[in-house]
């Protein structure tokens, strides 16, 4: 197990860029949601001033 997670000698890339991608993902996923529930938010509070 320790072999396969030393990765041959190329553990900190290997690892690191597996870390780049799942917060990329992350990313991709939380930044719509949060501008859609910003963008919803202000919608209904303009409504609510009108």
């Amino acid at each position: 197990m320790a072999e396969f997670l030393a990765m041959g000698g190329y553990a900190f890339f290997v690892w690191s860029a597996y870390g780049l991608v799942a917060v990329v993902l992350v990313g991709n996923a939380a930044v719509p949601w949060w501008w859609h529930r910003r963008l919803k938010n202000e919608r209904e509070s303009s409504k609510e001033s009108n």
